[in-house]
C-alpha cells in the first residue's frame, strides 16, 4: 500500500484496500487525492469526516476508515458540520464489478432525483431486482459487490444518499423543511424527521438553528434567497480553459454561452414523474482555490434540484480521476492531466447537434444548430429574472421536431439525408424505441441509433460518449484523429490507430479527447 506521499498514479483504486496506517497518514496531511475515497469514524464523538477535515487531528486508535458515507453511518456515526461529507467528490471506477456497482449506485441516486427512469416520490424508488436487471446482473450477485464496493447493502446507501442530500438542501437553500423532505426522495416529512432521528440524533431543522447561530447560514440563501448556489468538489487538476472552449466553440445562440470565464444555458429538465418538465437556467464557474465548481441554479428548479445537480456533475465530469487517467494514457496526458470528458445534458439535444455536424466543421455544424433553434425552438417566460439577458429558449423537443416535413428543415441548409436522419431520431425518441438518458443501455442504444439511415459508427460513438458519459468511445474513421496520430485515412491507417489505442482502454474517450485538443493548437 501506497504511503500518502506517493505519487497518485501509482495508488490503489478503492479505499478499501488502503490501510488502516496509510489512510491516517492521509489525514494528517489533509491530502486531497484521498477526499472520497474513504471516511474515518471517530469513536469519541461519534462522528465521521472526510480525510481534509480541518478539525482537531483524532487519535489513531479511535479512528476507523470506511468505504461510503453510508458504510460509516451503518456503523452508528454522524456526519461532520464542518467538512460535510455530502460535498465528497465521487469516484470513477474502471474495474468490471467496481463499475457494475457504480452504475446500480447511479440508478439509485437519480431515482432519488427523479431522473433516468426513477420517481422522487418515495423511499421504494427501484426496486432491487429492477436495478439488477438494469445492470444485468442477479439480485443476489448486486448485494455482494455493492457491499463489496460501498461496505453497505443498496438500501443502506439509498437511505444515506436521502438523508445527505436532505442535509445538504437544508444547510445550503431557504426552502421550506416540507420542500426538502420530497426534494431528497423522502415519501413524507415524517419519514425524513424520523430516519434523522434514527441515524443522527437530532431533528433537520436543527441544521438551520446551528448555522444561523454560528453565522454560517449559506452563501445562496445570503445572496440571493430566490437563487440557489451550490459547490460540486472534483479531483484536481481540472482545465476549466480547455472545457470552457469545447463549450464555447459548440454553444448556440440563445440557449448557451460562455462569459467572464462561466458556462451558463437555459435547460429543460424533464421530470420522470409524469409532470410537465421544468425550464430554468444555471451558471458554473469554477472555484479553483477549493477544487470544487460553484453552481447557480433558477429557483425554478427547486422540486428538482437534487435532479439538475446530477446533470451538472455528468456534464463537467467532477467524478473523473485524472491520475488514474492519466496513468492509463502515459505520455499522451503529459502536461494535460486536468482534460475532462465534456457530458450533455439532453441526448436528444447532443443526438441533434451530432448529426447537424457530420462531414462538416465545428463552425459550420455550430451554424446550422443556431438556424435549428431559432427556427423551432420554445420562448422561455422567467419568473425571477436570470443574470444574464442573452439566453432566452430551449432547445426544441423531440415531439416538436418528430412533427416536421423534412423541406422545413431543408429550407435551413440541411442536406435532404441529415434532414430525413433528425426526423426519424426524433420519431423514435417519442416511440420509446431509443434512449438517451445517462443511464440508458450503451449497446441498444447504440444499435438504436445505427438503425437510422444516415446515422453510422462514428455518429454513434460521439453520442455514445457524451450523452451517455462512454469513456472508451472510440469513433471509427475518424479524421482529426488519424491526422493527430500522423497516420493516413485509410484502412491501414485505421488499423493502426485501434492497435495505438488498444493500451488506451477503458479511457480512450479521454484519449480523443486529448488529441482532438493537440490537433485544434496545430491547426
Amino acid at each position: 500500500m501506497p504511503e500518502a506521499n506517493d505519487h497518485p498514479a501509482t495508488m490503489q483504486a478503492h479505499a478499501g484496500r488502503f490501510t488502516p496506517a496509510a489512510c491516517y497518514q492521509a489525514m494528517k496531511a489533509h491530502d486531497t487525492r484521498f477526499d472520497g475515497r474513504f471516511f474515518v469514524g471517530v469513536s469519541s464523538t461519534r462522528i465521521y469526516c472526510r480525510p481534509i477535515c480541518r478539525v482537531k487531528l483524532p487519535r489513531f486508535e479511535n479512528c476507523s476508515f470506511y468505504l461510503s458515507a453510508a458504510a460509516a453511518e451503518a456503523a452508528g456515526y454522524r456526519p461532520c458540520l464542518k467538512c460535510r461529507p455530502e460535498l465528497a467528490p465521487g469516484f470513477a471506477a474502471s474495474e468490471a464489478s467496481a463499475k457494475l456497482a457504480q452504475t446500480a449506485a447511479r440508478f439509485i441516486e437519480d431515482a432519488i432525483a427523479g431522473i433516468g427512469g426513477g420517481t422522487a416520490k418515495g423511499d421504494a424508488d427501484h426496486p432491487l431486482h429492477v436495478i439488477a436487471a438494469r445492470v444485468g446482473v442477479t439480485d443476489r450477485h448486486l448485494r455482494r459487490i455493492f457491499q463489496a464496493e460501498f461496505g453497505v447493502s443498496p438500501v443502506q446507501y439509498a437511505q444515506t444518499h436521502r438523508l445527505l442530500l436532505a442535509k445538504r438542501l437544508l444547510t445550503d437553500t431557504a426552502l421550506p423543511v416540507a420542500e426538502v423532505a420530497f426534494a431528497s426522495g423522502f415519501s413524507s416529512v415524517r419519514r425524513m424527521n424520523a430516519l434523522f432521528s434514527e441515524r443522527y440524533g437530532f431533528a433537520p431543522t436543527r441544521l438551520r438553528h446551528t448555522l444561523a447561530e454560528a453565522g454560517g447560514a449559506s452563501a445562496a440563501v445570503a445572496e440571493n434567497a430566490r437563487c440557489f448556489t451550490f459547490s460540486l468538489a472534483y479531483r484536481a487538476p481540472l482545465d476549466w480553459p480547455a472545457l470552457l472552449a469545447f463549450l464555447e466553440q459548440r454553444a448556440i445562440a440563445g440557449i448557451e454561452a460562455v462569459s467572464d470565464g462561466s458556462y451558463r444555458r437555459i435547460l429543460r429538465y424533464v421530470r420522470s414523474d409524469g409532470q410537465e418538465a421544468i425550464c430554468g437556467w444555471l451558471q458554473v464557474a469554477d472555484q479553483a482555490h477549493r477544487n470544487a465548481l460553484q453552481v447557480t441554479l433558477s429557483p425554478a428548479f427547486a422540486p428538482v434540484i437534487a435532479g439538475v445537480l446530477s446533470q451538472v456533475k455528468r456534464v463537467f465530469d467532477v467524478h473523473a480521476d485524472p491520475w488514474e487517467i492519466g496513468a492509463a494514457l502515459g505520455q499522451l496526458a503529459q502536461g494535460s492531466r486536468g482534460l475532462r470528458l465534456p457530458g450533455a445534458f439532453d441526448g436528444f439535444e447532443l443526438a441533434v447537434r451530432a448529426v447537424l455536424g457530420q462531414q462538416i466543421t465545428v463552425a459550420a455544424a455550430r451554424t446550422l444548430a443556431t438556424r435549428f433553434v431559432a427556427a423551432f425552438a420554445e420562448p422561455i417566460e422567467f419568473e425571477v429574472t436570470p443574470p444574464f439577458t442573452d439566453l432566452n429558449v430551449a432547445f426544441p423537443t423531440a415531439s416538436r421536431v418528430a412533427t416536421l416535413r423534412p423541406a422545413e428543415l431543408i429550407r435551413l441548409g440541411i442536406v435532404a439525408a441529415r434532414a430525413h436522419a433528425l426526423i426519424a431520431l426524433a420519431q423514435k425518441m417519442v416511440a420509446g424505441e431509443l434512449d438517451l438518458s445517462p443511464d440508458a443501455n450503451l449497446e441498444s442504444s447504440c444499435a438504436a441509433l445505427q438503425s437510422i439511415k444516415g446515422i453510422g459508427p462514428w455518429t454513434a460513438h460521439y453520442i455514445a460518449m457524451r450523452a451517455l458519459s462512454w469513456p472508451d468511445a472510440w469513433p471509427p474513421h475518424d479524421v482529426g484523429l488519424l491526422k493527430a496520430l500522423g497516420l493516413p485515412n485509410t484502412a491501414r491507417g485505421w488499423r493502426a490507430a485501434e492497435a495505438i489505442a488498444e493500451p488506451w482502454r477503458p479511457w480512450r474517450s479521454y484519449a480523443l479527447m486529448h488529441l482532438w485538443n493537440a490537433q485544434e493548437k496545430t491547426a
